[in-house]
């Protein structure tokens, strides 16, 4: 089931064309100035002054997406692939520059999310109904996250309270017997915040795996999920915030001729805060933070729950231009999954200098772990800018990151206790252009690594089919070119990434990802409508690291239209896959065919 892309080049000429011509799209939000991130160095600074690679996503367009999971949002992003076993509820890998879904730190609200069986987050349990804002930093962010940035940093926030009342509601219906559901409420009244979301959603699906030996149904699944956000101002200089998030996902898979299972996966992110601003100078902020991702199959008997909690107490203080960081950090992970029920622990001191003037930006980062398990890492990274002209800016980076091995792949009846952790040194360079609501970017990376853990043959570990090994090494490097202007009242928007992730001992390319892969989108108003377009293209990959089955390349035109239909409520159109191509992101597993869905929302203004 591949549809081939005859001539790649072709495909991606109008990607060229828009990358001379700097674009805007509903699906990439154009750097504002006065916006602020937070995930680039864990301390809130306007965009502006970011040295790394960073994308960010608001409601409005997660909205206008129409998407019905968060790793769709995130594959319309410059360097994101995805990877995935069947529909929106099945097993999701996200690809950041190429680097395996584990290399990914992820984080909701502040809280880490991860797997301690599987390794990295459970992309499709994170509930898109509830997200308020997204940030994406490509590029590897050790020294400043300690373990699991190796490839990048995911931060997923949801809705904060702000002044008076605001409820919504929000219902859609889609392609599949596709069913939504959301509903919520925020708000701010004498120094008390607050914010309440409730989603379900569900669908029937299609067949995952429409091959000989497997089950002709239909695969389907559902998920509820909730959150809350509560914060109190204690006084003029203190604030104390807690966050809450879970979701509850079923969904259905084949395992056989007349075999069906089910995946029941349970999603729990806890975060409480306390922040200081004890003067104009120095600040404090304290987080305890736990989270558990229980994972469970039926009737097939397997489970597996991994617990993680995290205190981090850091201090700010700003010189003029200059800003000191200085955080102490305790991650505590737990895994229990049968006979395994293990625990382990890291201790951190993370140091952050910051300098920025109206042509340079500086950022320095220095972190050391220790684990309770394998010893000490250190991690580094340093990042200058120069403004050389008002709209121009020149970039440069190096850093190092890690990734401890996961309690599994030490534990488990394939595991080897003598682990290392996997490394890697990363250097990239950027140009930025802007001026008004166009700009443009190409930034160029290499990521080297070293101590990859993979599944070798027998060993010392207990079992006799194979053990995990710090045996491969890999490199992903590559270039990201994104452009985005406006033309005749059309917002044009454009990512190209042409990238080499591979294996160093054999030089295949890396499975699952392709070399080349972009995105082209426009939108305009007619009227009271928002009209747009989007197309979304890749290039061949390989399912195996054999690189023996291929995985064609593909091209996707996806359509939405939005207008408001009354006071406070707005109407969504939007149809995926227009051409109803069939095309492979795993091998032997289906993608949706041409899929529509509409929905409604009320929010009284």
């Amino acid at each position: 089931m591949k549809t081939c892309i005859p001539n790649l080049r072709l495909a991606m000429l109008p990607l060229a064309l828009a990358a001379a011509f700097p674009s805007f799209s509903q699906s990439q939000a154009v750097p504002q100035l006065k916006e602020t991130v937070v995930t680039a160095t864990r301390t809130a600074q306007p965009l502006g002054d970011v040295v790394a690679d960073v994308s960010i996503i608001d409601r409005a367009q997660i909205e206008r997406s129409g998407a019905v999971g968060l790793a769709d949002v995130l594959k319309r992003l410059p360097g994101v692939e995805i990877s995935r076993n069947g529909g929106p509820g099945a097993t999701t890998s996200v690809f950041l520059r190429g680097a395996e879904s584990r290399f990914t730190a992820v984080y909701i609200d502040g809280v880490r999310v991860d797997s301690q069986a599987t390794g990295g987050a459970a992309w499709e349990s994170i509930p898109l109904a509830l997200i308020d804002r997204i940030e994406v930093l490509r590029g590897p962010a050790g020294a400043v996250y300690g373990s699991d940035a190796l490839g990048g940093v995911i931060q997923i926030f949801t809705k904060r309270g702000e002044a008076g009342f605001a409820p919504f509601a929000g219902v859609g219906v889609g392609s599949y017997s596709t069913r939504k559901l959301d509903a919520g409420f925020s708000g701010a009244s004498g120094g008390f915040d607050y914010a309440l979301g409730l989603a379900h959603e569900k669908s029937k699906g299609f067949n995952a795996r429409p091959i000989a030996g497997q089950n002709p149904d239909l695969d389907g699944y559902r998920m509820n999920s909730a959150n809350m956000r509560l914060g109190f101002q204690l006084s003029k200089a203190q604030r104390l915030e807690a966050s809450y998030l879970t979701s509850d996902s079923n969904s259905g898979y084949d395992s056989g001729l007349g075999k069906d299972d089910r995946n029941l996966h349970k999603l729990q992110a806890l975060g409480l805060n306390w922040q200081a601003q004890w003067t104009d100078a120095w600040s404090t902020r304290l987080s305890v933070t736990e989270s558990t991702d229980r994972y469970e199959t039926t009737p097939s008997p397997y489970l597996t729950k991994t617990r993680l909690r995290g205190y981090t107490l850091q201090n700010e203080f700003r010189l003029g231009a200059q800003l000191f960081t200085a955080a102490l950090e305790r991650k505590e992970d737990h895994l229990q999954n049968a006979p395994i029920d293990q625990g382990r622990s890291q201790n951190a001191l993370a140091l952050g200098y910051g300098f920025t003037s109206k042509s340079h930006t500086v950022q320095l980062n220095l972190r050391h772990d220790k684990d309770s398990e394998f010893g000490g890492k250190t991690t580094g990274s340093a990042a200058y800018a120069y403004a050389f002209t008002p709209q121009w800016r020149a970039l440069a980076s190096a850093g190092t990151a890690f990734r401890a091995p996961t309690l599994y792949q030490r534990f488990s009846q394939y595991g080897v206790a003598t682990l290392v952790p996997e490394s890697s040194r990363n250097a990239e360079l950027g140009l930025r252009w802007s001026q008004g609501a166009s700009s443009a970017g190409l930034v160029v990376y290499q990521n080297k690594l070293k101590n990859l853990i993979t599944f070798a043959s027998s060993g010392p570990c207990a079992s006799s089919f194979g053990c995990y090994a710090n045996t491969a090494r890999a490199e992903y490097s590559g270039a990201t070119l994104t452009a985005a202007h406006a033309i005749g009242g059309v917002n044009l928007s454009g990512s190209l990434d042409l990238q080499n992730p591979r294996d160093l001992d054999s030089g295949r390319q890396l499975a699952r990802r392709a070399k080349r892969h972009g995105t082209l989108a426009a939108d305009t108003r007619v009227g009271s409508w928002l009209l747009g377009a989007e197309a979304q293209l890749s290039g061949k990959r390989f399912n195996d690291a054999a690189n023996k089955e291929v995985l064609s390349g593909y091209s996707l035109l996806n359509l939405s239209a939005s207008t408001p239909i009354a006071k406070d409520w707005t109407l969504l159109a939007r149809v995926d896959n227009l051409a109803d191509k069939q095309y492979e992101v795993a091998r032997t597993y289906a993608t949706a065919g041409r899929s529509f869905y509409a929905g409604v929302k009320w929010a009284p203004q």
